[in-house]
């Protein structure tokens, strides 16, 4: 019988061992949901940091970007307003001497011809050409 004490003794000894392992097993098992939690945190502030970063920089290069397209569309605004004005002045000297060409043409003309009609036809044309050239303009204004 003492076979049996012995054996009877050693399973009270198991149980408390059971006991004290399953503990154990719950600690590192908590731990391990701990670690895992405070990974998945700081990988989230991680994402949150170089979302904020890459935004920032983005928000800088389309800043300079628009920069460089509004100086460029002032340069050719300016080089437009300038041609048309040159245009305009040239226009308007051509109108100066068709008027005065008309002029004359109605002084010397007689009742047989009619070449004074064709002058205002295309001093006619010369005025919507300007016009339209105005309009050009102040729209670039």
């Amino acid at each position: 019988m003492q076979i049996e004490s012995t054996t009877a003794n050693s399973f009270p000894r198991a149980g408390k061992a059971t006991k004290t392992g399953r503990k154990t097993y719950v600690y590192l098992f908590l731990g391990w949901v701990m670690l895992i939690a405070i990974g998945v945190a700081a990988a989230m502030l991680y994402t949150e940091h170089l979302r904020q970063k890459i935004t920032t920089d983005i928000a800088q290069q389309t800043q300079q970007q628009l920069q460089v397209v509004q100086q460029d569309y002032q340069k050719q605004v300016s080089q437009l307003k300038d041609s048309v004005s040159t245009d305009m002045k040239a226009l308007q000297t051509k109108v100066d001497a068709l008027n005065e060409l008309l002029a004359f043409t109605k002084d010397s003309a007689n009742s047989k011809t009619d070449n004074s009609n064709q002058l205002y036809t295309q001093l006619a044309e010369v005025k919507k050409k300007l016009e339209e050239l105005q309009k050009n303009l102040d729209v670039l204004k």
